[in-house]
């Protein structure tokens, strides 16, 4: 009888413990990761953990901490494989998170796909708020003085820093200026509908985004 190699165990060990490590697509799965689906214009940048700023590719992947830069006019959009998406304006910049966008200034615009299984919502968190959504459309623009979270369609719950709790509906949007809160305000139908022409993130996109016709039923109902 041919005699078993002692090194061929060790070797079987070892690439086990490889591939335990390896995320899942890695190892020929289903991918695990975010990744840049479309960039419509430039410059936009990607920065991975412990790596260099380079230029964003279509279809690179987002590890947990990769940091998204653009300048105008630059835009992109990252998809989760869970269905959450987002799209990042000009001069703006985000780091991934494991369960979450950190929106650090700019805007984003972020909604998750029609019909997915319950799941994770989506969180965008700024330095003085958090707005989650569980199947809706919400907008948020951050600089140093102000924090604009607007609900495009459907409910966007807020948490912010100080404790205090949000809920908005279509068409509403809260403020944080000069060290405080807004109360929820409502837009009509004539201000939403001027947004809607005039947002960068809802147009110029190859593929519109899947709660496009319900957000634009929705905008019609406000009074």
């Amino acid at each position: 009888m041919p005699r078993l190699n002692p090194l061929i165990p060790f070797a079987l060990g070892g690439l086990a413990a490889v591939a335990g490590i390896l995320p899942v697509e890695a190892r020929g799965g289903l991918p695990t990761l975010p990744q840049v689906v479309e960039i419509p214009s430039r410059p936009a940048y990607v920065t991975p953990p412990q790596g260099q700023e380079s230029d964003a590719r279509r279809g690179q992947r987002l590890e947990p901490s990769t940091l998204l830069r653009t300048r105008k006019p630059g835009r992109l959009q990252v998809a989760f494989p869970d269905g959450r998406r987002f799209r990042l304006g000009g001069d703006s910049l985000a780091l991934i998170g494991n369960r979450s966008v950190e929106l650090k200034r700019g805007q984003i615009i972020g909604w998750l796909l029609p019909g997915r299984p319950d799941g994770a919502p989506l969180r965008i968190r700024t330095r003085v708020g958090t707005a989650s959504i569980s199947g809706t459309t919400v907008f948020l623009e951050a600089s140093p003085e102000l924090l604009r979270i607007f609900s495009w369609e459907g409910p966007v719950q807020v948490e912010a820093r100080d404790g205090q709790r949000f809920s908005l509906s279509t068409g509403e949007e809260v403020v944080y200026s000069d060290g405080a809160w807004s109360p929820p305000r409502r837009l009509s139908r004539a201000e939403a509908a001027r947004r809607r022409r005039a947002s960068a993130l809802l147009n110029g996109f190859s593929s519109p985004m899947e709660t496009l016709p319900e957000l634009e039923r929705q905008l019609d109902n406000l009074p």
